[in-house]
């Protein structure tokens, strides 16, 4: 074995092929050309003097001793992450990037604007955003911390329950100045619908009334969207009425520019969390992100413990 041609820079490159399962996507994320990444595979695996990837098909899989060295190697990335960690930022304000990814309405609605004060307070601090509402996987992708809108089905990451995010339905004054209050759940069969296109089952609303009864109402309409901001502007522009989360209106029902619907009946409430990738809240900017977030996204509008 060349112990000097095991380095951390081909470490973390072999790391991070064997999670993105392509090296262009890692010379792409490393801003270094496909060749780069190979060599530093190749070298790595001439240093230990051992194969760690098989090279027989187009997918990339591990062999015995890639993969016994990918769990050990990761830990010691770890470790050189969390020692870099503490020294640069020992008697001084939080430094070094921290990968997100939130759902993109709430993103830009409220997001940006707590890591934003976030930063103010540790100007060192790199925040890389991505706003998604596609379930990516955090390893995979690189990410430190997901900010979560509905069930969690990836039990391997570590999870806080922010709390419920409360929906109502809205339309504008306009819209129902023009076709009618709704008094009865019944009465949306005879209303406009603008849904989201990813929710699955979204053309049939659940409705929980005041005394805890569900009714079920079929929801459909002209205007289907993928974004939770164009269903903001639609419901602005008097396209229909809408079942969405509260924070996503809260200022456009204080103005009094929409009106909420069926006050006494309400679509289910939808679970907020926050995830982090197991063991990288032991580097403190990220364990100082993840607290700051959850303590700010619980005070949102529409956010409640319950």
């Amino acid at each position: 074995m060349d112990r000097s041609g095991v380095t951390l820079e081909r470490m973390r490159s072999f790391v991070r092929v064997v999670e993105r399962g392509s090296r262009s996507a890692v010379a792409r994320e490393q801003g270094v050309g496909q060749s780069t990444i190979t060599r530093h595979v190749a070298e790595l695996e001439r240093a230990l003097g051992i194969t760690l990837l098989n090279r027989t098909t187009r997918r990339i899989t591990l062999t015995d001793d890639g993969r016994r060295y990918h769990a050990e190697a990761r830990m010691i990335l770890r470790l050189v992450d969390e020692a870099t960690d503490g020294a640069r930022n020992a008697g001084s304000g939080l430094t070094g990037k921290v990968r997100v990814s939130c759902t993109a309405a709430l993103g830009v609605r409220h997001v940006c604007r707590i890591l934003f004060a976030i930063q103010d307070r540790h100007p060192g601090l790199v925040i890389d955003l991505s706003l998604s509402d596609d379930r990516i996987d955090l390893v995979r992708e690189a990410v430190d911390v997901a900010i979560r809108l509905g069930p969690l089905t990836d039990s391997s990451m570590q999870c806080r329950a922010i709390g419920r995010s409360r929906r109502v339905m809205v339309a504008s004054r306009n819209y129902l100045a023009a076709r009618g209050r709704p008094a009865r759940p019944d009465d949306l069969l005879q209303h406009t619908a603008i849904r989201m296109s990813r929710i699955a089952g979204g053309d049939v609303l659940h409705l929980r009334g005041a005394d805890g009864t569900t009714v079920r109402v079929p929801f459909d309409g002209h205007l289907l969207v993928d974004h939770g901001l164009a269903v903001r502007e639609a419901v602005a522009q008097g396209r229909g009425i809408a079942a969405t989360h509260f924070w996503l209106v809260d200022d456009m029902l204080e103005a009094g520019t929409i009106e909420q619907v069926l006050p006494s009946f309400a679509p289910e409430p939808v679970p907020l969390s926050l995830l982090a990738v197991p063991g990288r809240t032991r580097i403190k900017r990220i364990r100082m992100l993840v607290d700051a977030l959850a303590g700010s996204l619980a005070t949102l509008p529409g956010i409640s413990r319950r």
